[in-house]
């Protein structure tokens, strides 16, 4: 039998065999502020998130500081800004990442980021990162993803924009370079994004097509579809989080409130404890309504002798005659007693 993919990161088993990973990401939802950085850690832990995650870069090490064509976004949410003002305002200060880090391990929840260059990665390896986010936006960078694999970390990486050959390649990139624990997320790099563009019935193709754990990186603006992918093999889910949506900042507006998050994480656990494992048996929450179940009943008061038929044997509720399915076996058979209406219909009853 073919083995569950699954992956480790600070100690949690990640696999459709455990509830899901929630992992929320703060991104550019710190808005300047390190107070607001923490507030979000503490926020997260609180809501039952499994992971923060932060993004590593700054705008030289993610863009050219240029407004020619190109580096100038002309439509969507951040339209009129270039790049690099857009990632300036974006960017988390790389001193705040060793008091943020320190700051989630007393909270008890797991850190860790998206790196965007090899500067970033040995930053977060100074931090002891427990795991590594390749964006989507990234997943066709293979040198980055081989600098992340290199450090033995698990990595996940997300696959917006990616067809299905860029995802192999992406998940071979980190493979050859060592990467034994790789997942891949689902993803649509639209912000905010149409559920109907989600497409989820990918996710049974992409966990048979690349033996990988697989999750979902969810843009839309409701739990619904994150919820829905568990349902579909989804072991991690990667929702924006925020304190305030209408805060101002770059991704706040569609990010979830802590509230939200907190029903992810209820929701989507409970979806895959519904999940369960093929099982046609009797359940726990069964057993004490058994006794409702139709079966065999005396209808009427009958003499010894007397033979069965539709008149004097009914299929009735409760449930403690004979089985409904024996009702064409009995019909013509004569009762061995008299029997006063209302008595549970049994074996010794009848020949």
């Amino acid at each position: 039998m073919k083995k569950t993919p699954e992956m480790y990161i600070a100690g949690r088993r990640i696999s459709t065999d455990d509830a899901p990973y929630v992992i929320a990401e703060i991104s550019a939802n710190h808005n300047g502020s390190i107070e607001t950085a923490m507030r979000l850690i503490e926020a997260a832990k609180a809501a039952g998130a499994d992971a923060v995650k932060l993004q590593t870069y700054t705008p030289d090490t993610i863009t050219l500081h240029s407004d020619a064509e190109g580096f100038r976004i002309d439509d969507g949410l951040w339209a009129g800004r270039t790049l690099y003002d857009l990632y300036q305002e974006a960017h988390m200060p790389w001193e705040w990442h060793a008091p943020l880090f320190a700051h989630a391990r007393q909270v008890g929840i797991t850190i860790f980021s998206s790196p965007f260059d090899g500067t970033a990665v040995d930053l977060l390896e100074s931090l002891d990162a427990p795991a590594y986010k390749i964006a989507s936006f990234e997943a066709v960078d293979w040198s980055l993803i081989r600098r992340v694999a290199a450090t033995g970390k698990p990595v996940i990486i997300s696959t917006g924009l990616a067809d299905a050959d860029e995802i192999g390649e992406a998940i071979e990139a980190a493979r050859s370079a060592g990467g034994s624990q790789v997942a891949v997320l689902h993803c649509v790099s639209s912000y905010p994004a149409l559920a109907s563009d989600y497409n989820l019935r990918t996710l049974p193709d992409m966990i048979q097509r690349f033996d990988v754990v697989t999750g979902l990186s969810d843009h839309t603006l409701d739990n619904t579809t994150a919820i829905a992918s568990v349902a579909l093999g989804a072991a991690i889910i990667e929702k924006h989080f925020t304190l305030d949506r209408s805060g101002g900042g770059p991704d706040d507006s569609f990010s979830l409130e802590p509230q939200e998050l907190a029903d992810l994480c209820t929701q989507s656990r409970t979806a895959w404890q519904s999940l369960g494992r093929v099982d046609y048996g009797l359940k726990s929450g069964e057993r004490g309504n058994l006794k409702f179940r139709r079966s065999l009943y005396v209808s009427r008061q009958v003499r010894a002798g007397e033979r069965v038929s539709p008149d004097n044997v009914r299929s009735v509720r409760p449930g403690f005659g004979l089985p409904c399915k024996h009702l064409d076996q009995v019909l013509g058979m004569t009762f061995t007693r008299a029997l006063p209406f209302a008595t549970p219909l049994d074996w010794d009853m009848v020949e």
